[in-house]
């Protein structure tokens, strides 16, 4: 019995010793990311013209956003623009909000999207309907519960001219607004530093291209060769899907960082949240869900695992050299997650401290909208967002790849 026992504990530290090599590894590139990123206002600024602009904006049941995201875009210091907010089927006052914003402002130009044809995701539908719309040279995408600095138009067009881009996005402030995503955007954004870093974005030589939804800008002729919108239509992260098309076609893109002039919502309570959780893991199982079952089992014992072993380990009584072995690494594990959310909180999403603290319950809630993803993948509706419900079980999903 002994012998069994100890052979499960080696096991465990074996993983444990894996997962703070991840962690060391997560780290280091978290603080590299943060280091080395660009700023979209950092730059020598030799641009000498003003191309007019579309900034697109879609807009469903957002009565409690749009206002305060157009309030910020009226009144740009850069003249050459126009702004393009569509609402899409909402059935709140969001259409009446933006007719009314049009009235006082000639620079909007409201939009009333049509019914959504079968196989488009709504969000994707209605940036096409704006882009119909669109008569500027570039295209400014951006989301309704984003709010922008007075300068931000100007510095993305100069930086976009200067460096001689085909696109550009902009890393914003994730907005949080309940105590459930303050403690678990925290855990997932540790992941966006490794693979999709901006670091890997803006390296030639890699593969990794994508947009963050809430600003991306680029000349109306590269979103044309891209194939649009359309061209990911069944994409339910759409911004990253197109992005990445961007990359692999060749055009130079470039990823910035942009947390003190832009703020966007993430998820606004528990329901977005948890939706938005399940539409990460969902198309990653639909590629392979051999792979995806893998992926959840990595996050499983990145983000949660350690803590109860080691508490587990720690309040029993330690007289083998394995059972000291693995307390010794959970604890340590245990740390290095505590140091990683700290990184975060701090430096990424300017929260209070206090919310690193509760690292563990952010992990496991993050583990449990991964595992609800898995079990409704092939569902009828196994995403729910703004409202509608998708199935995605016939569409193969490239923004994610495993």
């Amino acid at each position: 019995m002994e012998l069994i026992i100890d052979v499960f504990n080696y096991s465990l530290t074996a993983i444990l010793i894996g997962v703070c090599g991840a962690w060391v590894f997560l780290i280091k590139s978290m603080v590299n990311s943060f280091r080395f990123t660009p700023y979209l206002d950092k730059f020598e600024n030799t641009s000498k013209s003003a191309p007019k602009v579309s900034i697109i904006i879609p807009a469903r049941n957002e009565e409690e956003f749009i206002g305060k995201c157009l309030d910020t875009l009226i009144n740009q210091d850069y003249e050459n623009y126009e702004i393009i907010v569509i609402d899409d089927s909402s059935d709140d006052a969001t259409g009446k909000i933006i007719s009314e914003y049009a009235k006082k402002y000639s620079k909007i130009i409201p939009v009333a999207a049509r019914p959504k044809p079968e196989g488009w995701i709504g969000k994707n539908w209605a940036c096409m309907e704006g882009y119909r719309k669109a008569t500027g040279e570039l295209l400014l995408f951006t989301d309704a519960d984003t709010n922008h600095s007075k300068n931000i138009l100007s510095l993305a067009v100069a930086h976009l001219i200067s460096f001689n881009l085909d696109a550009l996005s902009a890393i914003p402030k994730m907005l949080t607004f309940d105590f459930w995503t303050k403690i678990t955007l925290p855990m997932i954004s540790t992941f966006l530093h490794t693979r999709f870093s901006a670091l890997n974005v803006n390296n030639p030589s890699k593969k990794t291209g994508y947009f963050f939804g809430s600003f991306y800008i680029l000349k109306k002729k590269t979103y044309e060769e891209v194939g649009m919108h359309e061209g990911v239509k069944h994409e339910i992260i759409e911004d990253g899907a197109l992005g990445k098309k961007v990359k692999e076609l060749g055009y130079k893109m470039k990823m910035v960082r942009g947390e003190h002039l832009i703020g966007a919502a993430w998820a606004r309570d528990g329901s977005t949240l948890w939706n938005a959780l399940k539409r990460l893991m969902v198309p990653l199982y639909l590629q392979n869900g051999k792979i995806a079952i893998g992926i959840f089992f990595a996050v499983l014992f990145l983000l949660f695992i350690p803590f109860p072993i080691f508490a587990i380990s720690a309040s029993l009584p330690i007289e083998t050299t394995s059972a000291k072995l693995l307390c010794a690494t959970a604890a340590i594990a245990s740390i290095l997650i505590y140091i990683g959310a700290i990184i975060e909180v701090k430096v990424g999403l300017d929260l209070r401290l206090v919310h690193a603290l509760f690292a563990p319950l952010g992990g496991l809630v993050v583990v449990l909208g991964f595992l609800w993803g898995l079990l409704q993948a092939k569902s009828t509706s196994s995403v729910t967002w703004k409202e509608r419900s998708y199935s995605l079980k016939d569409h193969t999903q490239s923004s994610i790849s495993v």
